[in-house]
Protein backbone atom coordinates (compact mmCIF):
# COMPACT_ATOMS: atom_id res chain seq x y z
CA UNK A 1 0.00 0.00 0.00
CA UNK A 2 1.48 3.56 -1.03
CA UNK A 3 2.14 5.44 2.14
CA UNK A 4 1.48 9.03 1.42
CA UNK A 5 0.55 10.04 4.77
CA UNK A 6 1.87 13.33 6.24
CA UNK A 7 2.91 13.10 10.09
CA UNK A 8 -0.64 14.95 10.98
CA UNK A 9 -2.28 12.27 9.25
CA UNK A 10 -0.28 9.49 10.61
CA UNK A 11 -0.89 10.63 14.16
CA UNK A 12 -4.90 11.12 13.66
CA UNK A 13 -5.08 7.21 12.70
CA UNK A 14 -3.11 6.02 14.78
CA UNK A 15 -5.09 7.87 17.41
CA UNK A 16 -8.87 6.99 15.73
CA UNK A 17 -7.67 3.24 15.44
CA UNK A 18 -6.99 3.47 19.82
CA UNK A 19 -10.68 4.67 20.20
CA UNK A 20 -10.17 8.47 19.91
CA UNK A 21 -9.13 8.65 23.40
CA UNK A 22 -9.73 12.19 24.71
CA UNK A 23 -6.96 14.40 26.03
CA UNK A 24 -5.00 13.79 22.59
CA UNK A 25 -5.69 16.82 20.78
CA UNK A 26 -6.01 20.34 22.13
CA UNK A 27 -7.58 21.99 19.35
CA UNK A 28 -10.15 21.04 16.21
CA UNK A 29 -6.79 21.04 13.41
CA UNK A 30 -6.88 17.05 13.54
CA UNK A 31 -10.51 17.03 12.07
CA UNK A 32 -8.79 18.42 8.70
CA UNK A 33 -6.67 15.37 8.38
CA UNK A 34 -9.27 13.18 9.74
CA UNK A 35 -11.36 14.14 6.45
CA UNK A 36 -8.26 13.58 4.50
CA UNK A 37 -8.12 9.48 5.64
CA UNK A 38 -11.78 9.63 5.22
CA UNK A 39 -11.60 10.32 1.72
CA UNK A 40 -9.21 7.99 1.43
CA UNK A 41 -10.70 4.97 3.14
CA UNK A 42 -8.73 4.60 6.11
CA UNK A 43 -11.35 5.91 8.42
CA UNK A 44 -14.90 6.54 8.57
CA UNK A 45 -17.06 9.74 9.83
CA UNK A 46 -20.26 10.28 11.07
CA UNK A 47 -21.82 13.34 12.49
CA UNK A 48 -25.03 12.97 14.45
CA UNK A 49 -26.66 15.59 16.19
CA UNK A 50 -23.92 17.56 16.61
CA UNK A 51 -21.79 14.65 17.48
CA UNK A 52 -18.30 13.91 15.75
CA UNK A 53 -17.57 10.32 15.30
CA UNK A 54 -14.03 8.07 13.55
CA UNK A 55 -14.06 4.64 13.36
CA UNK A 56 -10.94 2.66 11.39
CA UNK A 57 -11.72 0.60 8.34
CA UNK A 58 -10.27 -2.55 7.40
CA UNK A 59 -8.30 -0.63 4.48
CA UNK A 60 -6.88 1.54 7.77
CA UNK A 61 -6.19 -1.15 9.93
CA UNK A 62 -4.59 -2.70 6.82
CA UNK A 63 -2.27 0.61 6.52
CA UNK A 64 -0.98 0.74 10.34
CA UNK A 65 -0.07 -3.25 9.64
CA UNK A 66 2.17 -2.61 6.82
CA UNK A 67 3.56 1.01 7.71
CA UNK A 68 4.73 -0.49 11.33
CA UNK A 69 1.50 1.34 13.14
CA UNK A 70 -0.19 -0.87 16.52
CA UNK A 71 -4.11 -0.82 15.99
CA UNK A 72 -5.81 -1.73 19.45
CA UNK A 73 -8.11 -4.32 17.53
CA UNK A 74 -5.17 -5.78 16.30
CA UNK A 75 -2.73 -6.14 19.09
CA UNK A 76 -6.19 -7.67 21.54
CA UNK A 77 -6.54 -9.86 19.09
CA UNK A 78 -3.07 -10.86 18.88
CA UNK A 79 -3.38 -11.53 23.28
CA UNK A 80 -4.95 -14.84 22.41
CA UNK A 81 -2.24 -16.62 19.61
CA UNK A 82 0.77 -18.30 20.90
CA UNK A 83 3.85 -15.19 19.98
CA UNK A 84 6.43 -18.02 19.76
CA UNK A 85 4.35 -19.56 17.07
CA UNK A 86 3.70 -16.00 14.92
CA UNK A 87 6.33 -15.50 12.22
CA UNK A 88 8.09 -12.47 12.60
CA UNK A 89 6.57 -9.30 11.66
CA UNK A 90 8.93 -8.22 8.83
CA UNK A 91 10.61 -5.12 9.52
CA UNK A 92 8.93 -1.71 7.32
CA UNK A 93 11.39 -0.39 4.78
CA UNK A 94 12.30 3.07 5.37
CA UNK A 95 10.90 5.60 2.93
CA UNK A 96 12.21 8.68 2.32
CA UNK A 97 10.14 11.80 4.03
CA UNK A 98 7.48 13.22 2.15
CA UNK A 99 6.97 16.27 0.49
CA UNK A 100 5.04 18.28 2.57
CA UNK A 101 1.52 18.86 1.78
CA UNK A 102 0.62 22.41 1.18
CA UNK A 103 -2.76 21.94 1.06
CA UNK A 104 -3.25 19.58 4.22
CA UNK A 105 -1.09 22.41 6.23
CA UNK A 106 -3.09 25.45 4.57
CA UNK A 107 -6.84 23.95 5.69
CA UNK A 108 -5.16 22.56 8.72
CA UNK A 109 -4.53 26.70 9.19
CA UNK A 110 -7.72 27.81 8.05
CA UNK A 111 -9.39 25.65 10.66
CA UNK A 112 -7.29 26.79 13.35
CA UNK A 113 -7.86 30.21 12.63
CA UNK A 114 -12.07 30.00 12.42
CA UNK A 115 -11.67 30.13 8.52
CA UNK A 116 -9.59 33.37 7.92
CA UNK A 117 -6.09 33.86 7.42
CA UNK A 118 -3.84 36.89 6.41
CA UNK A 119 -0.49 36.25 4.84
CA UNK A 120 2.24 38.76 4.48
CA UNK A 121 2.87 39.13 0.56
CA UNK A 122 6.81 38.90 -0.45
CA UNK A 123 9.02 38.85 -3.20
CA UNK A 124 12.19 36.98 -4.28
CA UNK A 125 14.04 33.93 -3.77
CA UNK A 126 11.44 32.05 -1.29
CA UNK A 127 8.62 33.99 -1.48
CA UNK A 128 5.25 31.82 -1.79
CA UNK A 129 2.90 32.20 -4.18
CA UNK A 130 -0.39 32.02 -1.72
CA UNK A 131 -2.94 32.46 -5.62
CA UNK A 132 -1.03 29.00 -6.76
CA UNK A 133 -1.47 27.58 -3.24
CA UNK A 134 -5.38 28.41 -2.89
CA UNK A 135 -6.02 27.52 -6.87
CA UNK A 136 -4.20 24.49 -5.88
CA UNK A 137 -6.72 23.53 -2.64
CA UNK A 138 -9.27 24.26 -5.18
CA UNK A 139 -8.51 21.88 -7.22
CA UNK A 140 -7.46 18.97 -4.41
CA UNK A 141 -10.96 17.75 -3.96
CA UNK A 142 -10.05 18.10 -0.21
CA UNK A 143 -12.32 20.88 0.43
CA UNK A 144 -16.07 20.28 1.72
CA UNK A 145 -18.67 20.33 -0.15
CA UNK A 146 -20.40 22.69 1.77
CA UNK A 147 -17.47 24.84 1.62
CA UNK A 148 -15.56 27.42 -0.56
CA UNK A 149 -11.90 28.70 -0.51
CA UNK A 150 -11.53 32.35 -1.48
CA UNK A 151 -8.25 34.26 -1.67
CA UNK A 152 -6.89 38.00 -2.81
CA UNK A 153 -5.00 40.60 -2.69
CA UNK A 154 -5.77 42.83 -0.18
CA UNK A 155 -3.80 46.07 1.79
CA UNK A 156 -3.05 43.94 4.88
CA UNK A 157 -1.58 41.30 2.37
CA UNK A 158 -2.96 37.62 0.76
CA UNK A 159 -6.56 37.58 2.49
CA UNK A 160 -8.00 33.98 2.67
CA UNK A 161 -11.20 32.35 3.17
CA UNK A 162 -12.61 29.61 4.13
CA UNK A 163 -16.32 29.89 4.47
CA UNK A 164 -20.17 28.00 4.30
CA UNK A 165 -21.91 27.48 1.37
CA UNK A 166 -25.09 29.57 1.50
CA UNK A 167 -27.96 26.94 1.99
CA UNK A 168 -30.16 27.77 -1.43
CA UNK A 169 -27.05 27.41 -2.99
CA UNK A 170 -26.91 23.68 -1.93
CA UNK A 171 -30.63 22.90 -2.22
CA UNK A 172 -31.87 20.38 -4.77
CA UNK A 173 -34.32 22.28 -7.49
CA UNK A 174 -36.86 20.80 -9.26
CA UNK A 175 -37.10 21.65 -12.95
CA UNK A 176 -40.71 23.62 -13.73
CA UNK A 177 -42.66 22.35 -16.25
CA UNK A 178 -43.43 24.20 -18.87
CA UNK A 179 -46.61 24.23 -21.01
CA UNK A 180 -46.56 23.06 -24.50
CA UNK A 181 -49.49 25.84 -25.32
CA UNK A 182 -51.51 27.98 -23.69
CA UNK A 183 -54.83 27.12 -22.70
CA UNK A 184 -55.44 29.32 -20.18
CA UNK A 185 -52.65 32.20 -19.86
CA UNK A 186 -52.50 34.29 -16.90
CA UNK A 187 -53.97 37.51 -16.73
CA UNK A 188 -50.49 39.41 -17.76
CA UNK A 189 -49.66 36.40 -20.59
CA UNK A 190 -52.83 37.40 -22.10
CA UNK A 191 -52.28 41.11 -21.52
CA UNK A 192 -48.59 40.55 -23.45
CA UNK A 193 -50.41 38.25 -25.54
CA UNK A 194 -53.02 40.68 -27.43
CA UNK A 195 -50.41 43.39 -28.10
CA UNK A 196 -48.93 43.07 -31.37
CA UNK A 197 -45.20 42.65 -30.23
CA UNK A 198 -44.94 44.60 -26.77
CA UNK A 199 -41.83 43.30 -26.06
CA UNK A 200 -40.51 43.42 -29.54
CA UNK A 201 -39.90 40.04 -30.45
CA UNK A 202 -40.75 37.99 -33.77
CA UNK A 203 -43.20 35.65 -34.00
CA UNK A 204 -41.09 32.63 -34.20
CA UNK A 205 -39.99 33.27 -30.52
CA UNK A 206 -42.29 35.43 -28.73
CA UNK A 207 -45.32 32.43 -28.20
CA UNK A 208 -42.21 30.40 -26.52
CA UNK A 209 -41.40 33.55 -24.58
CA UNK A 210 -44.84 33.89 -23.02
CA UNK A 211 -45.28 30.06 -22.46
CA UNK A 212 -42.30 30.40 -19.66
CA UNK A 213 -43.13 33.41 -18.28
CA UNK A 214 -46.58 31.88 -17.66
CA UNK A 215 -44.54 28.73 -16.37
CA UNK A 216 -42.60 31.21 -14.14
CA UNK A 217 -45.70 33.23 -13.07
CA UNK A 218 -47.85 29.47 -11.70
CA UNK A 219 -44.52 28.63 -10.03
CA UNK A 220 -44.22 32.12 -8.26
CA UNK A 221 -47.73 32.66 -7.77
CA UNK A 222 -47.55 29.17 -6.24
CA UNK A 223 -45.01 30.24 -3.46
CA UNK A 224 -47.81 33.11 -2.55
CA UNK A 225 -46.19 36.09 -4.69
CA UNK A 226 -48.43 38.67 -7.23
CA UNK A 227 -47.26 38.92 -11.08
CA UNK A 228 -48.59 42.60 -12.36
CA UNK A 229 -47.80 44.30 -15.68
CA UNK A 230 -45.68 46.49 -16.36
CA UNK A 231 -44.84 48.40 -19.79
CA UNK A 232 -46.01 47.46 -23.31
CA UNK A 233 -44.55 50.20 -25.13
CA UNK A 234 -42.46 47.81 -27.00
CA UNK A 235 -38.35 47.71 -27.19
CA UNK A 236 -36.35 50.90 -27.79
CA UNK A 237 -33.43 51.06 -30.17
CA UNK A 238 -31.21 48.00 -30.34
CA UNK A 239 -28.48 49.55 -28.06
CA UNK A 240 -30.44 51.16 -26.04
CA UNK A 241 -32.74 47.84 -24.96
CA UNK A 242 -30.97 46.83 -22.30
CA UNK A 243 -31.85 49.69 -20.44
CA UNK A 244 -35.44 49.47 -21.27
CA UNK A 245 -38.68 49.72 -18.38
CA UNK A 246 -39.57 46.16 -17.44
CA UNK A 247 -42.17 43.77 -19.34
CA UNK A 248 -43.94 42.49 -16.31
CA UNK A 249 -42.86 42.24 -12.49
CA UNK A 250 -43.59 39.71 -9.42
CA UNK A 251 -43.49 41.15 -5.94
CA UNK A 252 -42.37 39.00 -3.11
CA UNK A 253 -43.08 39.64 0.37
CA UNK A 254 -43.39 43.40 -1.38
CA UNK A 255 -40.21 43.45 -3.13
CA UNK A 256 -41.18 43.73 -6.65
CA UNK A 257 -38.40 42.70 -9.26
CA UNK A 258 -38.87 43.50 -12.86
CA UNK A 259 -38.44 41.34 -15.71
CA UNK A 260 -37.25 42.49 -18.81
CA UNK A 261 -37.55 40.37 -22.20
CA UNK A 262 -35.12 40.45 -24.77
CA UNK A 263 -34.28 38.69 -28.10
CA UNK A 264 -30.66 37.80 -28.25
CA UNK A 265 -29.23 39.51 -31.90
CA UNK A 266 -26.67 37.54 -33.74
CA UNK A 267 -23.89 39.50 -35.85
CA UNK A 268 -22.15 38.91 -38.43
CA UNK A 269 -19.20 41.20 -40.59
CA UNK A 270 -21.24 44.05 -42.75
CA UNK A 271 -20.46 43.99 -46.31
CA UNK A 272 -21.10 47.94 -47.31
CA UNK A 273 -22.96 48.50 -50.17
CA UNK A 274 -22.07 50.96 -53.08
CA UNK A 275 -24.02 53.13 -51.84
CA UNK A 276 -22.89 53.45 -48.51
CA UNK A 277 -18.89 53.65 -50.10
CA UNK A 278 -19.62 56.55 -52.30
CA UNK A 279 -21.74 58.54 -49.16
CA UNK A 280 -18.72 57.31 -47.01
CA UNK A 281 -16.62 59.18 -49.84
CA UNK A 282 -18.77 62.05 -50.78
CA UNK A 283 -19.46 63.10 -46.75
CA UNK A 284 -16.37 62.96 -43.33
CA UNK A 285 -18.76 62.27 -41.43
CA UNK A 286 -20.05 59.22 -42.63
CA UNK A 287 -19.25 56.10 -40.97
CA UNK A 288 -19.91 52.80 -42.40
CA UNK A 289 -21.17 50.17 -39.57
CA UNK A 290 -18.92 47.17 -39.07
CA UNK A 291 -21.91 44.23 -38.56
CA UNK A 292 -25.02 43.23 -39.22
CA UNK A 293 -27.47 42.47 -36.13
CA UNK A 294 -29.93 39.79 -36.86
CA UNK A 295 -32.63 38.30 -34.19
CA UNK A 296 -31.87 34.88 -33.39
CA UNK A 297 -34.24 32.45 -31.57
CA UNK A 298 -32.59 32.60 -28.25
CA UNK A 299 -34.14 34.74 -25.11
CA UNK A 300 -32.56 36.58 -22.44
CA UNK A 301 -34.05 37.35 -18.99
CA UNK A 302 -32.96 40.70 -17.77
CA UNK A 303 -33.98 41.29 -13.42
CA UNK A 304 -34.07 44.11 -11.59
CA UNK A 305 -35.03 45.01 -8.46
CA UNK A 306 -34.21 43.72 -4.73
CA UNK A 307 -30.70 42.48 -3.28
CA UNK A 308 -28.97 39.66 -6.44
CA UNK A 309 -28.45 36.26 -5.16
CA UNK A 310 -28.03 33.90 -7.92
CA UNK A 311 -27.50 36.77 -10.66
CA UNK A 312 -29.54 39.49 -12.76
CA UNK A 313 -29.33 37.51 -16.03
CA UNK A 314 -29.98 34.33 -17.76
CA UNK A 315 -30.00 33.56 -21.15
CA UNK A 316 -30.50 30.87 -24.00
CA UNK A 317 -26.79 28.11 -23.69
CA UNK A 318 -26.01 25.83 -26.13
CA UNK A 319 -26.24 23.14 -23.82
CA UNK A 320 -28.68 24.62 -21.39
CA UNK A 321 -32.32 26.28 -22.92
CA UNK A 322 -33.99 29.00 -20.61
CA UNK A 323 -36.31 26.28 -19.55
CA UNK A 324 -33.50 24.22 -17.78
CA UNK A 325 -32.89 27.94 -15.83
CA UNK A 326 -36.11 28.31 -15.06
CA UNK A 327 -36.41 27.29 -11.17
CA UNK A 328 -33.28 29.20 -11.11
CA UNK A 329 -35.13 32.40 -11.62
CA UNK A 330 -38.28 31.43 -9.84
CA UNK A 331 -35.74 30.66 -7.10
CA UNK A 332 -34.50 34.10 -7.18
CA UNK A 333 -37.61 35.70 -7.06
CA UNK A 334 -37.74 33.82 -3.87
CA UNK A 335 -34.59 35.03 -2.34
CA UNK A 336 -35.01 38.64 -3.01
CA UNK A 337 -38.60 39.12 -1.42
CA UNK A 338 -36.68 37.03 1.68
CA UNK A 339 -33.92 39.56 1.72
CA UNK A 340 -36.12 42.30 1.10
CA UNK A 341 -38.39 40.82 3.86
CA UNK A 342 -35.34 40.17 6.82
CA UNK A 343 -34.06 43.95 5.63
CA UNK A 344 -37.19 45.39 6.93
CA UNK A 345 -37.12 43.34 10.02
CA UNK A 346 -33.77 44.81 10.59
CA UNK A 347 -34.57 48.13 9.94
CA UNK A 348 -38.04 48.15 12.53
CA UNK A 349 -35.28 46.68 15.18
CA UNK A 350 -32.90 49.03 14.39
CA UNK A 351 -35.66 51.95 14.73
CA UNK A 352 -36.76 51.16 17.37
CA UNK A 353 -33.68 50.05 19.29
CA UNK A 354 -33.08 54.36 18.14
CA UNK A 355 -36.31 55.14 19.37
CA UNK A 356 -35.48 53.89 22.81
CA UNK A 357 -32.13 55.00 23.14
CA UNK A 358 -33.63 58.36 22.16
CA UNK A 359 -36.25 57.84 24.41
CA UNK A 360 -33.63 57.06 27.05
CA UNK A 361 -31.44 60.18 26.21
CA UNK A 362 -34.43 62.15 26.79
CA UNK A 363 -35.52 60.98 30.29
CA UNK A 364 -31.79 61.88 31.40
CA UNK A 365 -31.63 64.84 29.46
CA UNK A 366 -34.85 66.05 31.09
CA UNK A 367 -33.65 65.06 34.54
CA UNK A 368 -30.33 66.87 34.19
CA UNK A 369 -32.56 69.99 33.34
CA UNK A 370 -34.34 69.61 36.53
CA UNK A 371 -31.46 69.21 38.24
CA UNK A 372 -29.36 72.13 36.46
CA UNK A 373 -32.16 74.22 37.26
CA UNK A 374 -32.46 73.36 41.19
CA UNK A 375 -28.59 74.38 41.37
CA UNK A 376 -28.67 77.55 39.62
CA UNK A 377 -32.20 77.93 42.24
CA UNK A 378 -29.81 77.17 45.12
CA UNK A 379 -26.72 79.25 44.20
CA UNK A 380 -29.11 82.23 43.72
CA UNK A 381 -31.03 81.63 47.25
CA UNK A 382 -27.36 81.48 48.34
CA UNK A 383 -26.54 84.57 47.35
CA UNK A 384 -29.15 86.33 48.27
CA UNK A 385 -28.25 84.93 51.78
CA UNK A 386 -24.79 86.40 51.72
CA UNK A 387 -26.55 89.31 50.28
CA UNK A 388 -28.89 89.66 53.23
CA UNK A 389 -25.78 89.10 55.62
CA UNK A 390 -23.78 92.07 53.87
CA UNK A 391 -26.71 94.09 53.76
CA UNK A 392 -27.57 93.49 57.41
CA UNK A 393 -23.83 94.36 59.06
CA UNK A 394 -24.41 97.82 56.91
CA UNK A 395 -27.41 98.77 58.23
CA UNK A 396 -26.59 97.70 61.86
CA UNK A 397 -23.55 100.22 60.93
CA UNK A 398 -25.63 102.77 59.70
CA UNK A 399 -28.06 102.45 62.69
CA UNK A 400 -25.32 102.90 65.16
CA UNK A 401 -24.14 106.15 63.83
CA UNK A 402 -27.63 107.47 63.26
CA UNK A 403 -27.80 107.27 67.33
CA UNK A 404 -25.11 109.67 67.91
CA UNK A 405 -26.58 112.59 65.87
CA UNK A 406 -28.31 115.11 67.26
CA UNK A 407 -32.11 115.71 66.23
CA UNK A 408 -32.58 117.12 62.69
CA UNK A 409 -32.55 116.80 59.13
CA UNK A 410 -30.06 114.55 58.42
CA UNK A 411 -30.95 112.52 61.08
CA UNK A 412 -34.84 112.28 59.80
CA UNK A 413 -33.72 111.44 56.32
CA UNK A 414 -31.10 108.68 57.76
CA UNK A 415 -34.14 107.07 59.81
CA UNK A 416 -36.28 107.03 56.33
CA UNK A 417 -33.40 105.22 54.77
CA UNK A 418 -33.19 102.83 57.87
CA UNK A 419 -36.96 102.00 57.25
CA UNK A 420 -36.67 101.17 53.66
CA UNK A 421 -33.50 99.09 54.28
CA UNK A 422 -34.98 97.44 57.42
CA UNK A 423 -38.39 96.54 54.83
CA UNK A 424 -35.83 95.08 52.29
CA UNK A 425 -33.87 93.08 54.46
CA UNK A 426 -37.03 91.50 56.17
CA UNK A 427 -37.88 90.42 51.87
CA UNK A 428 -34.43 89.43 51.89
CA UNK A 429 -34.69 87.11 54.92
CA UNK A 430 -38.11 86.15 54.38
CA UNK A 431 -36.83 84.59 51.32
CA UNK A 432 -34.05 82.46 52.42
CA UNK A 433 -34.74 81.66 56.01
CA UNK A 434 -37.62 78.48 54.46
CA UNK A 435 -35.78 77.66 51.35
CA UNK A 436 -38.07 74.94 49.29
CA UNK A 437 -37.23 72.74 46.89
CA UNK A 438 -38.21 74.27 43.55
CA UNK A 439 -40.67 72.91 40.83
CA UNK A 440 -38.65 73.50 37.33
CA UNK A 441 -41.31 74.33 34.33
CA UNK A 442 -41.73 72.06 31.20
CA UNK A 443 -38.31 72.43 29.31
CA UNK A 444 -38.41 73.66 25.64
CA UNK A 445 -36.54 71.67 22.98
CA UNK A 446 -33.85 74.23 23.50
CA UNK A 447 -33.99 73.69 27.01
CA UNK A 448 -32.63 70.08 26.59
CA UNK A 449 -30.29 70.73 23.40
CA UNK A 450 -27.58 70.88 26.31
CA UNK A 451 -28.15 67.45 27.54
CA UNK A 452 -28.75 65.51 24.90
CA UNK A 453 -25.11 64.90 22.91
CA UNK A 454 -25.70 63.86 19.19
CA UNK A 455 -29.60 63.30 19.50
CA UNK A 456 -32.24 66.11 18.71
CA UNK A 457 -34.94 66.88 20.99
CA UNK A 458 -37.57 66.40 18.06
CA UNK A 459 -37.43 62.99 16.99
CA UNK A 460 -34.55 60.04 17.11
CA UNK A 461 -34.54 60.60 12.95
CA UNK A 462 -33.91 64.97 13.59
CA UNK A 463 -31.19 66.84 12.65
Amino acid sequence: MQQDLNERQQAVLDWVSQGCPDGVWTDSVFKTSAQALHSRGLIKITKRRGSWIAQITEKGRQYLLHSGGHPAEQSNSDTSEDLSERPPRPRPRTSPKPRPNYTDQLLEELIANNGHLIKPLSSGPGSVNWTSRVNAARKSGKIPHTQELYGCRTHRGYEIKLVDIPAWRLAELTPLPVPTRLTKPHAVVAALEKQPQPMDLTKSIQGRALRIIQALITATEAQGHKAALETTQGAPPLHRRRKAPPHFSITAQGESVGFLVLQEQDRSEHVPTDKELADAKKYSWMRIARFDYTPSNRLRFMLRGGNPHRASEWADLPDRPLEDQLVEIAQEVDLRGEAAERKRRADQQAREEQQRRWEAAMHEARAAYAHAYRVKHLEKQAGAWHQAKRLTEYVTAVRDHTTSLPPGQERAEIEAWLTFADAHLQHLTDSTSAPKLPSPPKPSGDDLKPFLGHWSPYGPRAY
